[in-house]
């Protein structure tokens, strides 16, 4: 490109199918971009939660050289904050080039003072800023898919070996769906049982069809045919990223939760793809002892705070002990009235 041309930060229409496709052939390519700096966020985060949106990017002599997804959340519960990205694990800025990172977080400073937020927060998977405050609650687990189905089954370690042969044994089976009812199902219940508001059923429908193929429901059933357990996953690139579940309250002595990852992982071997992403996880929680045995090791993600209005990082998660009550609570609330609150509660969480 012409050494003359400037460096200019541009707003994604996302009615604009050239500036769409155009963003979406530098997100796959680009090395440090994820699924989550995919154009289709856009939509989904503004026509489900109604959020206002800021995706951006840098462009210099005709070439994107980076991206910067946000949007805004307001709650007067939970806080006023601009997010790269809200619903996602990974975010922030991702270029190939410098100068278009600084100036994609210049942007997004001057976005996040001039509406008034309290904070700003950008999920980076790598630390970008030593002097600003970084969130440590939580850990991604990552691990290549090898080569033959056999070598990944004798890879896992032995006891957790024994759970997924155990589903086998127990005659479960997998299968794609069409839609999200049955894993809107399983997944409604599970998170009420665990005491936690529920994501609207339309918007897994709205990242299917936002998403294509690249958006997949497995569900995983007895040998009678009972629906048991269910996984919603991202496909991006080689990698694929169980990223959604929920799961029936005979699954866990069924071995259908293990018998479902493994279909998934054995699935993912059968198409030729290299990396498993088991996601995001709160050390010392439960998903995180269940990834450790399964031979997955933690890796740091930095989610990085400039604070506005704020003194210290929010906690805006079921571990923090303000929330025990409102946890307990939920519990007891019938699934149908949780069910219905619950989109309202949590398109504010992000």
């Amino acid at each position: 490109m012409p050494d003359s041309a400037s460096l200019q930060i541009h707003r994604l229409d996302s009615g604009n199918p050239s500036q769409v496709a155009q963003w979406e052939a530098f997100v796959e390519h680009c090395p440090d971009a994820t699924f989550f700096h995919r154009a289709g966020w856009q939509t989904v985060i503004r026509d489900v939660f109604r959020h206002e949106t800021h995706f951006l990017y840098a462009e210099q002599g005709g070439h994107v050289l980076g991206v910067l997804p946000l949007a805004r959340v307001h709650s007067r519960l939970f806080g006023h904050s601009l997010t790269g990205l809200p619903f996602t694990v990974y975010g922030g800025v991702a270029a190939t080039d410098e100068k278009a990172a600084q100036a994609l977080e210049a942007e997004a400073q001057r976005i996040a003072q001039a509406a008034g937020v309290d904070h700003l927060e950008l999920r980076h998977v790598r630390r970008r800023h030593t002097d600003w405050p970084v969130q440590d609650l939580y850990v991604t687990f990552r691990k290549p898919i090898l080569a033959t189905e056999e070598e990944n089954m004798l890879a896992i370690p032995r006891k957790q070996r024994a759970m997924v042969r155990k589903g086998i044994k127990n005659g479960l089976s997998s299968a794609i769906d069409a839609d999200v009812s049955r894993f809107f199902a399983l997944y409604a219940d599970n998170v009420h049982r665990h005491g936690t508001p529920a994501m609207p059923r339309r918007y897994f429908q709205v990242l299917m069809d936002i998403f294509g193929e690249d958006c997949e429901v497995l569900t995983v059933c007895s040998a009678e045919g009972r629906p048991l357990s269910s996984v919603l996953s991202f496909y991006f690139r080689d990698e694929v990223l169980p990223y959604y579940a929920g799961d029936d309250e005979a699954a866990r002595d069924l071995a259908a939760n293990d018998f479902k990852y493994w279909e998934l992982m054995r699935r993912a071997c059968a198409r030729g793809l290299k990396v498993f992403d088991y996601g995001r996880s709160k050390v010392g929680t439960g998903p995180y002892a269940f990834k450790k045995n399964w031979g997955f090791e933690p890796t740091p993600l930095y989610y990085e705070y400039r604070l506005y209005k704020r003194e210290s990082i929010p906690q805006n998660n079921p571990s923090n002990a303000k929330y025990k009550l409102l946890i307990a609570t939920w519990r007891r609330m019938p699934l149908g009235l949780a069910n219905w609150l619950g989109p309202f509660i949590v398109r504010n969480l992000g």
